[in-house]
């Protein structure tokens, strides 16, 4: 995955960069295998792919976004994706791969993992993403 502002790349994740929980998942879950070139965008950056989201409707706030070869993903169907497209060669992807790559299991825990980002901002005094 690439965090570079080459030529931006078809596949991309919108995450929130003051959350270390969205932090660490999009540096470990591994796309570079399945999908070559993937660039990490921070919600909070002025990377156009991030106003273009917001143009579409789509609350930041609510979930990352996945762009996989033009289609877009957000919130839990985003984790879901990724988590099918993921390479199992690390144990986190593994994980990763058996807990999120049901739609349906999908579906139930990521409310929780949006509870767990929103709490860890209010401790850490950042605030949502701006729409």
């Amino acid at each position: 995955m690439t965090t570079t502002t080459e030529s931006p790349s078809r596949n991309y994740i919108i995450y929130d960069g003051e959350c270390i929980y969205c932090n660490n998942y999009v540096k470990f879950v591994s796309l570079r295998e399945t999908l070559g070139k993937v660039d990490l965008v921070d919600a909070r950056s002025g990377d156009p792919r991030v106003q273009a989201a917001k143009d579409l409707g789509i609350d930041l706030n609510e979930g990352m976004v996945a762009s996989i070869d033009g289609e877009i993903y957000h919130g839990a169907k985003a984790v879901n994706i990724l988590a099918q497209l993921s390479s199992d060669s690390k144990f986190f992807n593994k994980l990763n791969r058996a807990v999120f790559s049901n739609r349906l299991m999908a579906s139930f825990l990521y409310p929780f993992l949006k509870a767990g980002r929103r709490a860890t901002l209010f401790i850490r005094g950042s605030r949502l993403i701006d729409q």
